[in-house]
């Protein structure tokens, strides 16, 4: 008698805590249309994993947690974005070459361009973890790698914590960009200006190394993820001052290939998918997560992204991202 009052007690509490999760979800959708108007989510960033092998001091997206969806779940997510208008994927971190060996990252690619024949794929990787191999293999499905650079000085990548023990950090650049020449992938660079590179003049490695962009970003301050109590990092130490980022810019003028984004520009512009394929929304200086796409739909969870679409068109944010339109020489 006992055992049977256990399960029948043990049911009704899964019971009702499925009625609840339910009955959230459905408040959650019906009762808040209003906070953000749905937009199409044309360019979205996909960052599928927190964990990473740096341990870069400015660090905005943090190893909170160590969860990966299984791939099936997260080619059903990709293909709901697909079907909702999205027409460029970027794979992030975290670093998307640490699970499964690249693996993971990997059949992402494939599947985006070949069977969702997306116009763009793209990752953003500190190419430490990126081998020839993994070319020989998704090459081919790949527009576009950014392999992150914030110094060509080796002490200065040491202090911002862009190292892995005492593996050199420059050292695997110019492998990767003959990689990328080698199986036809658009090379790109990304640099965080902050307090122990704005002085530096990057010049003429970057006019060498000749990427197809290179991306200068502000160092920025996101609550909970690199600033205040809950935060893993605490990047106030990193934070420059508006006149030295411009100053950082004014010196590299002659760079053709250099994208600018300031803190106003880099906050609301982006569609950011966590790794439970939320959106985040950093209005606040925060990430406030939306429910999952794969729970409420992509048009219900866009509305709390928080997504500026004028500040995303006025960067810049929409470019020439497909390789075969590049018109690169190989």
């Amino acid at each position: 008698m006992a055992t049977c009052e256990i399960v029948v007690r043990e049911a009704s509490m899964c019971i009702f805590r499925a009625l609840k999760w339910l009955f959230e979800t459905v408040l959650w959708v019906a009762l808040y249309p209003w906070k953000k108007t749905a937009t199409r989510p044309e360019s979205v960033n996909y960052h599928f994993t927190r964990q990473c092998n740096y341990q870069c001091g400015f660090c905005f997206h943090t190893a909170k947690t160590s969860f990966v969806l299984p791939l099936d779940d997260a080619k059903r997510g990709l293909l709901m974005l697909k079907e909702a208008g999205m027409c460029k994927i970027n794979f992030s971190g975290g670093e998307p070459f640490i699970h499964q060996k690249g693996e993971y990252v990997g059949e992402l690619v494939r599947y985006c361009k070949e069977e969702l024949q997306l116009e763009s794929v793209t990752i953003v990787s500190n190419g430490s973890l990126i081998k020839e191999e993994w070319f020989q293999k998704y090459g081919r499905y790949l527009d576009i790698l950014a392999i992150s650079c914030d110094s060509f000085n080796e002490d200065t990548n040491y202090t911002i914590g862009r190292r892995q023990g005492n593996k050199s950090h420059l050292s695997t650049l110019k492998p990767i960009e003959g990689w990328c020449r080698a199986y036809r992938v658009a090379f790109k660079i990304n640099t965080v200006v902050n307090i122990h590179n704005w002085e530096e003049d990057m010049s003429s490695e970057i006019l060498e190394l000749n990427p197809v962009r290179w991306k200068v970003f502000q160092c920025l301050l996101i609550g909970g993820e690199n600033v205040g109590p809950d935060a893993k990092r605490n990047a106030e130490s990193f934070v420059i001052l508006d006149h030295q980022f411009q100053s950082f810019l004014k010196r590299h003028q002659n760079v053709k290939q250099l994208v600018p984004e300031s803190n106003s520009m880099m906050r609301d512009s982006y569609l950011i998918l966590d790794e439970y394929m939320r959106f985040l929304d950093c209005t606040k200086g925060r990430k406030d997560p939306s429910k999952s796409i794969l729970d409420v739909g992509v048009a219900n969870a866009l509305k709390f992204s928080g997504f500026d679409e004028a500040m995303f068109l006025k960067r810049g944010g929409k470019y020439t991202w497909s390789k075969r339109d590049m018109k690169l020489e190989w």
